[in-house]
C-alpha cells in the first residue's frame, strides 16, 4: 500500500518555492557570463523570471525531515560506490578483446513521490555502469541500463543496490512512515 501523496504546497510556501528557484536561476546566470555587474544580474532576474513564468516548475512536496548521520552514510557510501563502479568501468574499457553484456532493468521503488524517484534516478545516475532510460512515475519504477552483467545474479544484484540506494536517500531525507517503510520491507536486506 503506497502513502497517499501530499497536497502541492500552497500560499507562501509555493512562493517561497518560486523565490528560492528565482534566486538560483539569477545565480546561475551570472555565474555562466562569469561576471556579477548590475547588467547581468538585471538580465538574470529578467530570464529567471521568463524561464518561470512560462515553464512553472511543478510543485514539490516534502514531507520528511533532513538526517544528518544518515546522510552522512549516504555521501560515504555514494562515494565509495562511484569509485568502486569507475574502477570496473575503467578496467573493462582496457581489458583487450573483453566484450561487456548489458542489460535493462525495470526498479519498482518502494517510495513512490517524485522527490524519491528524482534523488534515487540521479544518485544511480551519477554512478557509472549506469544510466536511467526512463522513469514510470505511475508505478515509480526506474528503467535501468547496467553495464557488464554475466546472469541473473548480476540483474538481481543491480536491482538490490539500486534498492539499497533508495533505503539510504530515505533514511537521510524521507518522512518517518518513509522510512519505517523501506526499513521493513525484507526484499533489500543483506549484507
Amino acid at each position: 500500500m503506497t502513502p497517499a501523496p501530499q497536497a502541492p504546497p500552497r500560499g507562501r510556501g509555493r512562493r517561497r518555492d518560486q523565490l528560492i528557484a528565482f534566486g538560483w536561476l539569477v545565480l546561475v546566470w551570472s555565474l555562466l557570463w562569469g561576471d556579477f555587474s548590475w547588467g547581468n544580474l538585471t538580465g538574470g532576474a529578467l530570464v529567471a523570471g521568463a524561464v518561470l513564468l512560462f515553464f512553472p516548475l511543478p510543485p514539490v512536496s516534502f514531507g520528511g525531515r533532513l538526517r544528518p548521520g544518515p546522510l552522512l552514510v549516504f555521501a560515504l557510501r555514494f562515494v565509495g560506490e562511484l569509485v568502486s563502479a569507475s574502477a570496473h568501468v575503467a578496467r573493462v574499457a582496457v581489458q583487450p578483446g573483453y566484450q561487456p553484456r548489458s542489460a535493462i532493468i525495470a526498479v519498482r521503488l518502494r517510495i513512490r513521490t517524485d522527490l524519491n524517484l528524482a534523488l534515487t534516478a540521479e544518485a544511480i545516475s551519477l554512478v557509472p555502469g549506469t544510466l536511467i532510460l526512463e522513469v514510470d512515475r505511475d508505478v515509480g519504477a526506474l528503467y535501468v541500463h547496467v553495464f557488464d552483467t554475466h546472469g541473473p545474479r548480476d540483474l538481481s544484484g543491480s536491482r538490490q543496490r539500486i534498492l539499497a540506494v533508495e533505503r539510504r536517500l530515505v533514511r537521510a531525507v524521507g518522512s518517518v512512515a518513509e522510512v519505517r517503510r523501506v526499513s521493513a520491507d525484507p526484499v533489500e536486506r543483506g549484507p
